[in-house]
């Protein structure tokens, strides 16, 4: 297979050791400014995939992301945050990174190349027929994202996945690529910036559109979010007094008695 990986083409800037501090922001900036471009070209391609996975958690499923280095850091991120944003179980949306736990923080050796150990990574979490695998990869030539989504492709589970480079290996092996083409970094190679930007844009979309097509939020707002920190319980107050008019004081009694912003108001909003 051949194809270009605009990822790892020279940079439009040289000597950026000489550049000045402002310079150097100002260019980054810059090269920043295009990425959100490059996302809206890839929307019809992100929409039909988020319409699958809707689908399947509909009827029980879950959704995987599954990637190496910088990519796999971003799922986690992402995957991490659904529960205390949407109120969602620890367990549906899932981060898994080349290497285990231990590359969150330190890059482990050799493990993107083992295009086995994703397969093994995902079945040790029961991976099931209703399931998402997301596999992410900017080069799009990952071998264990490669590898894993291959795998699932073998066992009927529905694969997407994000790279930055068109008509990858990885974009050729996922059932709904998504291929957002960002150009040459700032820095020649140095995928975990705008790479990495377009990444967490499409993460973000897809987490989000999926929780709000799933009933998570009501109106525009994060109704069913843990109240785990004094912010979101001040939040949470403030949602429901503008929800039913009720006084503050009230609205944190509601909180504590009924644990969520959607039970308090639906069990104020039964009883009026």
């Amino acid at each position: 297979m051949s194809f270009t990986k605009t990822t790892e083409q020279s940079s439009k800037y040289n000597s950026l050791e000489s550049m000045p501090v402002g310079e150097l922001l100002a260019s980054i900036n810059n090269e920043d400014k295009t990425v959100p471009y490059a996302v809206e070209k890839a929307l019809p391609q992100i929409e039909k995939l988020v319409n699958d996975i809707v689908l399947r958690m509909q009827n029980g499923g879950r959704l995987f992301y599954i990637g190496a280095g910088t990519s796999g850091r971003l799922g986690i991120v992402d995957a991490s945050e659904c529960p205390p944003t949407f109120g969602v179980p620890f367990d549906l949306v899932n981060g898994i990174i080349a290497g285990g736990d231990k590359a969150i923080r330190r890059a482990v050796e050799n493990a993107e190349d083992d295009a086995e150990q994703a397969w093994k990574d995902l079945t040790d979490m029961q991976i099931g027929l209703n399931d998402t695998v997301i596999g992410i990869a900017a080069s799009g030539t990952t071998p264990y994202v490669i590898g894993g989504l291959a795998q699932c492709n073998r066992n009927n589970i529905l694969t997407g996945a994000i790279c930055c480079n068109a008509g990858s290996p990885l974009s050729q092996t996922a059932i709904h690529p998504i291929e957002v083409v960002v150009g040459p970094e700032f820095v020649t190679g140095s995928s975990r910036m705008k790479a990495g930007t377009a990444q967490k844009l499409v993460l973000n979309m897809i987490s989000t559109t999926v929780m709000i097509r799933l009933g998570r939020v009501k109106g525009n707002k994060m109704v069913d979010m843990q109240l785990s920190n004094k912010k979101l319980v001040d939040r949470g107050a403030k949602m429901i007094v503008e929800e039913t008019g009720v006084s503050y004081d009230d609205a944190i009694e509601m909180l504590i008695q009924y644990g969520s912003v959607r039970s308090a108001v639906d069990n104020y909003q039964s009883k009026s």
